[in-house]
């Protein structure tokens, strides 16, 4: 990647990586071509070779931002400092929502690449995923209170289930083609409630 890309003034710089998870969120990697990237951001396809010297170096530093900037709100919304685990959740939601507005196709974006079937792609966002994945469930979870569950719960089970089913939520919505933020955002916050019912011990 050409350091000359973080030269850029920071709206032009959002404006390419808009560009890039717009027309990646749409298409698979091997039907999203740069030229239709380059005529989203306003710059020749040249000039965006120039930045990223391929479209893989592209697509894995957009992923890279997804984790970067999620990472950076999270932080900014304190939810790795919560002792109570749906409480990071929620405020993770409204992180999530700040992000979305800065970026409103990033989202897309993270759902189709952890599910990209180009083999090579697949695997670099497997291996960046789960790093990323486990570095902030190691940081949240040593803030996490056991106390606040039901008696005996097996907190590792808890915590796969609620993965599982989110991940199986996300590939249904993948699968339908559209994915709505505004209907996910209803979803979750109707899960989280439901797992608050189950999993919380009651005063």
């Amino acid at each position: 990647m050409n350091e000359k890309f973080f030269s850029l003034p920071e709206e032009k710089q959002r404006t390419i990586i808009n560009a890039g998870y717009r027309v990646f969120s749409q298409n698979s990697y091997k039907n999203s071509p740069m030229s239709q990237i380059a005529q989203a951001a306003g710059i020749s396809k040249s000039l965006l070779f120039h930045y990223f010297h391929n479209k893989k170096e592209l697509y894995l530093f957009l992923w890279e931002k997804c984790a970067a900037t999620t990472i950076e709100y999270l932080t900014k919304y304190e939810c790795y400092q919560q002792k109570e685990l749906f409480e990071s959740m929620e405020r993770g939601m409204r992180a999530k929502m700040e992000i979305i507005r800065l970026y409103p196709d990033m989202a897309n974006f993270t759902i189709k690449a952890f599910y990209e079937k180009d083999a090579e792609i697949s695997a670099a966002v497997q291996k960046s995923y789960h790093k990323h994945f486990n570095l902030k469930a190691d940081k949240a979870r040593l803030n996490f209170d056991p106390a606040q569950f039901v008696p005996g719960l097996d907190i590792p089970m808890m915590y796969r289930e609620m993965y599982w089913a989110s991940e199986g939520y996300l590939w249904e919505m993948v699968q339908r083609g559209d994915v709505d933020m505004a209907q996910m955002e209803k979803d979750f916050t109707k899960l989280i409630a439901f797992w608050k019912s189950i999993y919380l011990r009651k005063e």
